[in-house]
C-alpha cells in the first residue's frame, strides 16, 4: 500500500527500504521461521513476552496446543498477576466434536504439552470451551478470554497428600531415595521430584524401584515427562511403555556355575591392559583423611569384612587359551600397612605425603595375579592419619568409592563398639551380573539397542578435531595431567535456576555448554563427546562394588543461531533417549559399528564428560571424622581421552577437573579452556535466549590482548604521492644507475623514465588519464617494465594480461575491466580482440617526445587506482582487486626498519606480473634504487641456471613462493652448498612447511641470508605479516607460521560472526588497516562481503578484509596458518578454484 492516511511516522516505521533490492519492505509485527516445507507462522511479535526470565511466544504453544490430539481451536495468553513478576501464561482450547477416542482433560493436556515445550512454555492453566469469544470483525476476543481466566488463589498452594496405594508407594520411594534432602518436607502428590533436589543419577535409582515395586518397564523419560507423584502414578498406570519385552530379576548364580566371564567393560579394560601393560592408565586412587582418635585394629577389621562382602575385590582375571576369566579368591586376606610420618617437620612430612601419594597413584596392578584392592595407611599425628586407598577400575568405579567409605565407616563404628557389622548381606555379587549382562544382550533385545545406536550416529564425523599445541603422535602415550577448578557459588545457583525452568538436570546443563564451548573451539557443528552414566539401573547392583559404568556416545547439533535453552532442550531430549537405551555397552557398540581404528586416539569418542552427584563421603563415627581432602587431588599422570571432563557435585559447590592428554595439549591452553567454559556458563545463565555464537567465551582481558595489544595498527605513513612520481624522484637523484638487466640489456634510471615517459605521453593522447584501466600483455623483457610505468606514470592502471592464460579467460578480464587500450608486443596482443586498440613496444609503434613536466603531469595520487589483478573466485568468475598507489608505497615505508633496503641491492623479477609478488619485486628495487634483474621465463623454471643467474648477477634480495625454493634448495644442494650474496629470501604466496628448510639451514646457517616467511593476499597488498626464521625454531614447528602484521595493519584470527576467537583455537584470518585495496571491480555485492564493517575498531569507516584463510594466534605470539576454509587452493602463488 501506500501508506496509512494521515500517520506519516507510522508509515516511515512499517513500510521501509529493502536492503536487499529496489522498492520497500512492509514490516508486518507477525513471527515466522523458515521450515523444510515453507514458512510457520509462530505469532505476532509484539505479543513475545518474558515469564520467569525466559522469552515465550505465545503464538508458538498455540501451535504446540493445536498439534495435541483433540483440539480444534487454541488460544493462548499472557495474564499479569498481582506482582512485577507475576505472569504466567494461559491456554484456551476447544475441542473437536464427535471424536473416536475420549475428550482429554484440561490436565492432560498439560502433561502433553510438557513432553514437547520446556517447562517455561507450559501453560500454568488450561481452559477448556464451548467456542472462542469473537470480535465484531470475526477475530478471537483477547479481553473477553481474559476475563473467563481461572481463578488463581493468592494463598500458598496447601500440601495435597497422596491418594491410593500408587501414590503412597510413590511417595515412599521419593523419600527414600531423596533422604537428606528433603530435609522436614513431606512429599505431597504434587510435588515435583527435580524441585525436591532429584537428578538423573536419583532418577535411575526412583525407577530401579518402581521396577521393583511395580513390576512394570518405566522408562527414564517418564519421571522427567511426570515429575509429580500423581502424574507419575498416572504413566505406571499405563501399560506396555517403554521397552520391548521386560527384564528379569539378576539371580545369584548356582554353585559350580563354571568359569565365570567378564562383563563387557571388563572385558575392554583387559584388552587394553595387554594392549600396554604395567600402567597406571585405569587406576581407582582415592585418599581419605582421619581426623581424631584412630583404633588401627578395627579399621583393618573392617578391610577385611569389605573384601569378604565383596567379591569382586578378591577377583583376579588369569588367561586361559588366550580367553580371560573371573577367578575368586575364597579367601579374605587384606593388608594394610602403615606408614609413620609422626616424625617428621610440618615440610618434610607434607613432602613426604606428596611421594608417597604420587607414588601408589602410578602404581600399576597385575590383573592376572592381585590384588586389585590396595589400601596404606599413613600416621602424621597421633590423631591425624591419610588413608590411601587404590583400585584398578575393573573392579570398581566411582559410584563404588561411595559405597567403599560409607561401609569404611559403618563397620568400624561397629567394631570399635565390639558389635558385629551391620550391613545387611548383598543380593548378588558383580560376577553374577556378568552373566546376566552376557544373557540379556542378545537376540532381540540386542537388535533394538543396535538399531537405536546404529541411527543414532549415522553420519557422526570420524573425529572431534579440536585444535592441539602439538601434532598427534602416531601411537598414543596417554601422557595426561589435570587441571582443577571450582565454579563460583552465584553461577552454580543461576545454573541450577536455569535447569530447573528447562526440565533438565545439572548435568544436561553442563554438558550442554561443555559441546557448546567444544564445537566453537573444533569449529564443528555435528559432534559427540562420551557421557559416563552410572549404569546402575537394577536395584540389585545399588550397593555393589564393581565396574559398572557405561560411557554414552552424545551426539549435538550445535546450530549456531539457536540459544542455549534450544541447546539445552536438544541435550535433554539426546540424553533421555540414550538413558532409554544405557544397557548396551560402549565396548559392544564400538564393536558393531566398527569405526575406522587408529593407535593414536580413541573410536568414536575423543572427549568425555563425567558429572559426579553421588554422595561425597564425610562421615563421623566414633570421634573420627573421615573425609574425603579438597586439598588433595592426586592424577595418575595419564589421560585415557584427549580431554576428561569431571564435574562434582556438592550442594551449591561444583568442582570439577580437566584431564587431558599432555602429548597434544599445554596446560596453559587448558587453563584457557576452562576460562572459556565459565565465561560461556556466565553468558547463558544470564540470557539462555541468545544464539550461541553471541555467548561471549573470551574474557575481556583476552579480547584487549587479542585486538588492541597484538593487533593495534602503530604509526600509519603518508601515501599521498604516486608511484610513478616516487620513481620520477628517483630517476632524477640516480639517473645513472642501473635500473633494470635482462639478459645483455639493460636500462639506467634516466633510459627507463625516459622511454616510460614517451609511453605515457601517447597514452595521454589516447586519453588514457586518472582510473583509466589499460591492459598489459608481454613477455618478460625490458619492454614489460617500460609499458608497466608508462601507463603509471600517464595516470592509468594497470591490467596484466598474461599470454599464457586462456583466449576466452583474456577476453573476459578485457571486458570486465571496460578496456580500451593495450600495451604490449605484436605477439602477445595477436590473441586478443580485435575491438581493443593496441599500443606496441617492439615495432616502434608509440613514436613522440616524453610527457612534458610541469602543470601537465596527470592528477594522480595516492588514493589514485595503480593497477588490477585478477585473482581466482571462491565462486562464479574471477575478481579484478583495485589497488591504489598509496596501498603500494605505504607497504614499503612500513617494512623499511625489518629490511633496510637500499640502493646497493639486487632483485630479481622471479614472479609473472599477473601476481602480485611482481608488485613487491618491481618496487622493492625502484622505489630504493636497487637493480631489477629480469628472470627469463625458461630459466624461472630451471633451478640450476637460476642458481647460476643469482651467483653471477650477485642478487642481494630474492622473494619465492616455498615450492619454488624448494627446487632451487636441491639445485643447491646437489653442488654441496653455493655461496652468494643473498641477504633476504622472502617466502610468500603459498604455506611454508618449516621442517624443509632444514637442510638449507644446515648448509648455509640462519645469519646470511636471512630467511623471512611473508603471509598475503592481493586484496591486502602483496604482503601482511613478517616472520625471520631461524634453524632452531623451524626444527619445532609444524605449520607455517606467519608471524606479526606489518605495523600499519591489523590481523585478527575471527569466527564466521566476525567474534575473535581465543590464543590457539583457529579461525579466519581477518585484516585491516592500509593495506585495503578498495574492493573488487563491478563487484558490489562481492565487495561488501569480504570487505566489512571493523567491529573493533573506534575509526569511522575501518574496515576489514575476510581472507577466507584460516590460521590461529599462538602463545608465543604470532600467527600460524592453517590453509584455505573454503575448496580455493595456492599453487605456486596463483588462488586456484
Amino acid at each position: 500500500a501506500r501508506g496509512y492516511l494521515g500517520r506519516p511516522e507510522l508509515t516511515a516505521e512499517r513500510f521501509v527500504p529493502s536492503p536487499l533490492a529496489e522498492g520497500r519492505l512492509y514490516r508486518t509485527g507477525d513471527l515466522a521461521r523458515l521450515g523444510p516445507s515453507g514458512l510457520v507462522w509462530l505469532g505476532r511479535a509484539d505479543h513475545q513476552v518474558k515469564i520467569r526470565g525466559f522469552r515465550v511466544e505465545p503464538g508458538e504453544v498455540e501451535a504446540a496446543l493445536l498439534r495435541l490430539d483433540g483440539v480444534r481451536e487454541a488460544v493462548v495468553l499472557v495474564l499479569e498477576g498481582s506482582g512485577a513478576d507475576d505472569r504466567r501464561l494461559v491456554g484456551y482450547a476447544v475441542l473437536q466434536e464427535g471424536a473416536a477416542t475420549a475428550a482429554p482433560t484440561a490436565t492432560e493436556l498439560r502433561s502433553a504439552l510438557r513432553r514437547t515445550l520446556p517447562e517455561a512454555m507450559v501453560p500454568a492453566d488450561v481452559v477448556i470451551l464451548p467456542r472462542l469469544p469473537l470480535t465484531a470483525n470475526g477475530k478471537v476476543d483477547r479481553r473477553a478470554l481474559a476475563r473467563t481466566a481461572p481463578v488463581v488463589s493468592t494463598e500458598p498452594v496447601r500440601f495435597a497428600a497422596p491418594q491410593g496405594p500408587a501414590e503412597e508407594m510413590l511417595a515412599g520411594i521419593w523419600a527414600e531415595v531423596l533422604g537428606d534432602r528433603l530435609g522436614e518436607a513431606r512429599i505431597g502428590a504434587h510435588d515435583d521430584f527435580f524441585a525436591l533436589g532429584g537428578h538423573s543419577l536419583l532418577a535411575t535409582r526412583v525407577i530401579s524401584r518402581v521396577r521393583e515395586a511395580f513390576a512394570v518397564e518405566v522408562p527414564l523419560r517418564a519421571l522427567f515427562e511426570a515429575p509429580t507423584v500423581a502424574e507419575l502414578a498416572v504413566r505406571i498406570g499405563q501399560e506396555g511403555i517403554g521397552r520391548i519385552g521386560s527384564i528379569g530379576r539378576i539371580d545369584p548364580r548356582p554353585s559350580g556355575a563354571g568359569d565365570l566371564p567378564l562383563s563387557f567393560a571388563q572385558q575392554r579394560l583387559w584388552f587394553l591392559d595387554r594392549l600396554a601393560p604395567d600402567n597406571p592408565f585405569y587406576n581407582v586412587f582415592n585418599p581419605l583423611r582421619l581426623s581424631g582418635a584412630l583404633d588401627v585394629a578395627a579399621l583393618r577389621r573392617a578391610f577385611r569384612e569389605i573384601v569378604l562382602r565383596h567379591e569382586g575385590l578378591r577377583t583376579t582375571f588369569p588367561e586361559t587359551a588366550g580367553r580371560p576369566r573371573q577367578v575368586i579368591d575364597p579367601a579374605a586376606e587384606f593388608l594394610l600397612p602403615l606408614v609413620d610420618l609422626a616424625g617428621l617437620t610440618g615440610n618434610e612430612g607434607r613432602s613426604e605425603l606428596t611421594g608417597l601419594l604420587r607414588a601408589e597413584a602410578l602404581r600399576p596392578f597385575q590383573l592376572a595375579r592381585g590384588p586389585l584392592f590396595r589400601a596404606t595407611l599413613i600416621r602424621h599425628a597421633p590423631r591425624e592419619h591419610t588413608l590411601l586407598v587404590n583400585l584398578h577400575h575393573i573392579i570398581s568405579d566411582g559410584w563404588s568409592m561411595g559405597i567403599l567409605f560409607a561401609e569404611i565407616a559403618a563397620l568400624y563404628g561397629a567394631f570399635c563398639q565390639g558389635r558385629p557389622s551391620p550391613l545387611p548381606d548383598l543380593p548378588i555379587q558383580y560376577a553374577d551380573f556378568a552373566l546376566w549382562q552376557r544373557d540379556l544382550l542378545q537376540g532381540e533385545r540386542l537388535e533394538a539397542e543396535l538399531g537405536y545406536w546404529r541411527q543414532q550416529l549415522a553420519g557422526l564425523p570420524e573425529s572431534l578435531e579440536l585444535p592441539t599445541d602439538h601434532p598427534r603422535p602416531v601411537i598414543d602415550t596417554f601422557r595426561g595431567a589435570l587441571r582443577t577448578f571450582t565454579l563460583p557459588v552465584e553461577l552454580v545457583r543461576a545454573l541450577a535456576e536455569l535447569t530447573r525452568r528447562r526440565g533438565a538436570t545439572r548435568s544436561m546443563t553442563m554438558l550442554a555448554a561443555f559441546q557448546a564451548l567444544l564445537g566453537r573451539q573444533a569449529g564443528q557443528e555435528d559432534l559427540a563427546t562420551g557421557a559416563v552414566i552410572a549404569n546402575r539401573t537394577r536395584r540389585e547392583v545399588e550397593g555393589l562394588i564393581g565396574f559398572f559404568v557405561n560411557t554414552l556416545v552424545l551426539r549435538s547439533n550445535l546450530s549456531p543461531t539457536s540459544g542455549f535453552a534450544a541447546l539445552l532442550g536438544r541435550v535433554r531430549e539426546t540424553a533421555l533417549a540414550a538413558y532409554a537405551h544405557q544397557d548396551l555397552p560402549f565396548e559392544r557398540l564400538v564393536e558393531e559399528l566398527q569405526p575406522e581404528r587408529s593407535q593414536n586416539r580413541n573410536p568414536l569418542i575423543q572427549v568425555v564428560f563425567s558429572y559426579q552427584n553421588f554422595p561425597r563421603s564425610q562421615a563421623q563415627v566414633e570421634g573420627l571424622v573421615l573425609s574425603v581432602p579438597d586439598d588433595v587431588r592426586v592424577g595418575t599422570g595419564t589421560a585415557k581421552f584427549d580431554l576428561t571432563l569431571f564435574l562434582f557435585e556438592d550442594g551449591d559447590r561444583l568442582q570439577g577437573a580437566l584431564e587431558f592428554n599432555r602429548g597434544i595439549f599445554e596446560e596453559a591452553t587448558v587453563q584457557r579452556l576452562l576460562g572459556g567454559f565459565e565465561n560461556l556458563l556466565t553468558a547463558a545463565a544470564a540470557d539462555p535466549e541468545a544464539p550461541l555464537t553471541r555467548l561471549p567465551w573470551l574474557s575481556a582481558a583476552e579480547t584487549h590482548q587479542l585486538v588492541r595489544e597484538w593487533n593495534e595498527p602503530g604509526t600509519s605513513w603518508p601515501a599521498t604521492e604516486s608511484l610513478a612520481a616516487l620513481f620520477g624522484t628517483q630517476a632524477r637523484r640516480t639517473p645513472d644507475a642501473i635500473a633494470l638487466t635482462c639478459g645483455d640489456g639493460a636500462l639506467s634510471y634516466g633510459a627507463l623514465d625516459r622511454r616510460s615517459r614517451v609511453l605515457a605521453s601517447r597514452l595521454r593522447a589516447q586519453g588514457v588519464g586518472p582510473e583509466s584501466r589499460v591492459g598489459l600483455s608481454g613477455e618478460r623483457s625490458l619492454e614489460l617494465v617500460v609499458g608497466l610505468l608508462g601507463i603509471l606514470q600517464a595516470g592509468g592502471a594497470y591490467v596484466p594480461l598474461d599470454p599464457a592464460s586462456p583466449r576466452e579467460r583474456l577476453a573476459w578480464m578485457i571486458e570486465d575491466a571496460g578496456i580500451q587500450i593495450v600495451v604490449g608486443t605484436a605477439e602477445t596482443t595477436a590473441a586478443l580482440p580485435e575491438a581493443v586498440q593496441r599500443i606496441l613496444l617492439d615495432t616502434g609503434d608509440a613514436p613522440g617526445e616524453p610527457f612534458p613536466g610541469g602543470d601537465r603531469e596527470p592528477a594522480v595520487d595516492g588514493s589514485s587506482l595503480a593497477y588490477v589483478i585478477y585473482t581466482s573466485g571462491s565462486t562464479g568468475p574471477p575478481k579484478g582487486a583495485l589497488v591504489t598507489h598509496g596501498n603500494v608505497s605505504r607497504l614499503f615505508a612500513a617494512t623499511a626498519a625489518w629490511f633496510g633496503f637500499d640502493g646497493r641491492d639486487v632483485w630479481t623479477l622471479f614472479h609473472s606480473y599477473a601476481f602480485d609478488f611482481s608488485v613487491w619485486e618491481i618496487w622493492g628495487a625502484l622505489l630504493y634504487g636497487g637493480r631489477l634483474v629480469i628472470v627469463p621465463w625458461e630459466v624461472s623454471r630451471s633451478p640450476g641456471p637460476f642458481l647460476d643467474l643469482l651467483v653471477r648477477e650477485r642478487v642481494t634480495v630474492l622473494n619465492q613462493t616455498p615450492s619454488a625454493f624448494a627446487q632451487l634448495a636441491q639445485a643447491d644442494a646437489e653442488r654441496g652448498g653455493v655461496a652468494t650474496d643473498l641477504r633476504w629470501v622472502i617466502f610468500g604466496g603459498e604455506a611454508l612447511d618449516p621442517a624443509s628448510l632444514g637442510p638449507w639451514f644446515a648448509r648455509h646457517g640462519d645469519a646470511q641470508p636471512r630467511l623471512v616467511n611473508m603471509y598475503g593476499i592481493t586484496e591486502t597488498t602483496v604482503h601482511v605479516t613478517f616472520r625471520p626464521l631461524d634453524a632452531a625454531e623451524v626444527r619445532g614447528e609444524r605449520r607455517s607460521v606467519i608471524g606479526v602484521p606489518i605495523p600499519d595493519l591489523s590481523l585478527l584470527v575471527m569466527d564466521p560472526w566476525l567474534q575473535p576467537v581465543p590464543l590457539g583455537v583457529p579461525g579466519e584470518l581477518v585484516v585491516g588497516g592500509a593495506g585495503l585495496a578498495r574492493g573488487y571491480l563491478g563487484r558490489p555485492a562481492l565487495t561488501a562481503e569480504r570487505f566489512v564493517p571493523d567491529p573493533c575498531s573506534g575509526i569511522p569507516g575501518a574496515r576489514l578484509y575476510r581472507s577466507g584463510d584460516r590460521g590461529r594466534f599462538l602463545s608465543r605470539g604470532g600467527v600460524e596458518y592453517w590453509g584455505r576454509i573454503d575448496h580455493q587452493v595456492k599453487i605456486r602463488g596463483f588462488r586456484i578454484e
